[in-house]
């Protein structure tokens, strides 16, 4: 029992600092819950971390909550989710509630609106580290199927214009039958004496 509040509080702890200190969203968080999760504490293995993003982009609501969702589900379960959630919410709730009483006063403060567009320098470079550590990862396995839907969906994104919604719809059903394809593979493999 004294293991599990150990590991809660480390959730809490770990995602309520990363929420609190990472400005620009899920995809400057999720290079971060890495190497908090991945890197230093090994919890879960970088491929794990992978499918967590993949996930999280694909499904409803911010990408941030969706990979802590995931990732205190599957260190802690049910009760490890809701710690993920209340640890990666509480600190923009807090800020932005703060915010709130003083917009007045931060909307036309000279510092402020310098330190916002430093920020947004930060927040560019966090989301190319973002993008070259995750395309790194995939072309690393040398899996080509991987390797020309990743190509694919940048071309579409940056210079086809097509809507991210149906790229990643696309991209999860191009996966879901290389999947089914190795499954039958190894099915096959299992029924005949000789692997094909």
């Amino acid at each position: 029992m004294r293991d599990k509040k150990r590991i809660y509080r480390k959730l809490f702890t770990s995602t309520f600092y990363l929420s609190a200190f990472t400005f620009g969203g899920g995809y400057v968080i999720i290079p971060l819950m890495k190497k908090k999760f991945v890197d230093d504490l090994q919890w879960i293995e970088k491929d794990e971390m992978l499918n967590f993003a993949a996930i999280a982009q694909s499904s409803p609501g911010a990408v941030a909550v969706n990979a802590a969702i995931l990732l205190g589900y599957r260190i802690a379960g049910i009760p490890g989710a809701l710690v993920t959630i209340l640890g990666t919410v509480l600190p923009p709730l807090l800020i932005l509630s703060v915010i709130s009483f003083f917009y007045a006063a931060f909307r036309d403060n000279a510092v402020v609106n310098a330190v916002l567009k430093g920020m947004q320098a930060g927040v560019a470079a966090v989301i190319a580290d973002v993008v070259l550590t995750l395309g790194g990862n995939v072309l690393k396995k040398k899996d080509i199927v991987s390797v020309i839907i990743m190509a694919g969906a940048f071309v579409a994104t940056f210079f086809l214009e097509i809507n991210v919604v149906y790229i990643i719809l696309l991209c999860g059903c191009i996966g879901a039958v290389k999947i089914l394809i190795q499954i039958k593979k190894a099915q096959k493999c299992g029924d005949s004496e000789k692997c094909c």
